[in-house]
């Protein structure tokens, strides 16, 4: 770098009277390269304290970095368990009216073939009708006759379905098989049983072609299920295929319909399913399907980030000030050099550049590698978890930009105090 100064030529030069100003060169003597070599000499040369300096930077940096990478990751997960299950439900009712003497009543009733109806909407992937039958006075047993001196036990719930009521609500058949169309279509007297009814039935497998007795009806176990992610009263409960109910118990009309969805397609398949069902009264109908995927996603998150980053920023301002101490330290340190540049022409601004520069080096290297020891727990508590990690690249730089912050405040004022040191006053001091 190079500066050009004015000057005129003497005036004793007859043949320079009347000229103009003309410039001369000449070279700084302190240039960014020298400011620079100044301020990364010293940070070297104590190896002890410059790790001790850089620990907090380091931690606040990781721990900043680490907890919002934590924070998108779980938030993932669970928007990933929430789509797999409650995101991906919608249950489809007869709306209640309200009578006279204010008790309630259905306004409108399901269709028999509501699956057929709603399966052909874009966005639903399987639906089964669901009943409850009323099971007052009724007896189901795994025994053909009653002991009348043993103690009267309440009969497990029973459940009307159409089949594909074990997939729509995630559950998996733990022995034997599900009930299917034509089960379903022929009214045939055959039962599916939730795992606890099974161990309250005493019904475990299904090879020996076991049966139930409902209301004295022989009913074959084909399968037990298990894992229901929806409705888990059904694991308590009998399930019956709906053409045997409506023979057998007189059901007259489904109670509701429960579906599997994508993700994303609640609003839309909320609107829809009404017409679809009861295309001329689509207001005798309740729908409840879950919200868009997006908006889960952003609640949770920010939700969880919000606690996460308070509590990095209060470690990374535990870093600032070991920084900040640890400049004013060097300050303190190094009074006879500051006065020796002095006086030998560095300004005031020279050595403030100095030291805040020192301090922004040492806060970079923070951030650099907290920002690494940050995402690297991220990758490994994943791993560990079984996790999908989410690390967001602007984070990490965000994190080394941010420790060089920190050591750009933290080295504020030792700069400032370093630049008011006098010469004389700081050369008396290295003397004695």
């Amino acid at each position: 770098m190079r500066r050009w100064l004015p000057v005129r030529r003497r005036r004793s030069d007859p043949a320079d009277d009347g000229l103009p100003l003309r410039p001369i060169a000449r070279a700084d003597r302190f240039g960014f390269g020298d400011l620079f070599t100044e301020a990364t000499t010293d940070i070297g040369s104590r190896p002890a304290r410059l790790v001790m300096t850089l620990a907090g930077t380091v931690l606040g940096t990781a721990a900043l970095v680490a907890t919002i990478g934590f924070s998108q990751t779980a938030a993932a997960q669970i928007a990933r368990q929430f789509d797999a299950a409650a995101a991906t439900q919608l249950v489809v009712s007869p709306a209640e009216a309200q009578t006279r003497d204010g008790g309630a009543v259905a306004a409108g009733t399901l269709p028999w073939d509501a699956v057929d109806r709603v399966t052909t909407l874009a966005g639903v992937e399987s639906a089964a009708l669901v009943t409850e039958v009323n099971t007052a006075g009724m007896t189901i047993t795994s025994v053909p006759v009653n002991d009348p001196s043993a103690a009267a036990a309440a009969p497990p719930p029973l459940v009307a379905a159409s089949a594909g009521l074990i997939d729509t609500v995630g559950g998996s058949i733990v022995t034997g098989r599900g009930f299917d169309v034509g089960h379903d279509a022929r009214g045939d007297r055959v039962a599916l049983v939730g795992s606890r009814a099974a161990e309250q039935l005493g019904v475990m497998r299904v090879d020996t072609q076991p049966s139930i007795f409902i209301d004295g009806l022989a009913y074959a176990v084909i399968g037990v299920f298990a894992d229901v992610q929806q409705r888990g009263e059904l694991l308590n409960a009998v399930v019956v295929p709906t053409g045997a109910a409506r023979a057998d118990f007189a059901v007259a009309a489904p109670e509701e319909l429960q579906a599997r969805i994508v993700v994303g397609a609640g609003p839309q398949l909320q609107r829809q399913a009404p017409i679809a069902l009861v295309p001329d009264a689509p207001e005798s109908l309740d729908v409840s399907a879950p919200a868009g995927r997006s908006e889960l996603g952003q609640s949770v998150q920010s939700d969880i980030t919000v606690v996460f980053v308070i509590l990095g920023v209060i470690v990374l301002l535990a870093g600032g000030l070991g920084i900040a101490n640890v400049t004013t330290l060097s300050v303190m340190e190094r009074v006879g050099e500051i006065g020796l540049r002095r006086a030998l022409g560095s300004t005031r601004r020279q050595i403030a550049a100095q030291f805040v520069l020192e301090s922004i080096v040492i806060g970079l290297l923070g951030g650099l590698l907290g920002a690494a020891v940050g995402v690297f727990a991220i990758l490994v508590v994943s791993a560990v978890q079984g996790w999908a990690p989410v690390a967001d690249p602007l984070v990490a730089i965000g994190g080394v930009i941010l420790g060089a912050v920190v050591g750009l405040l933290a080295g504020g004022i030792p700069a400032r105090r370093a630049s008011r040191i006098e010469p004389i006053t700081a050369l008396r001091a290295s003397a004695t």
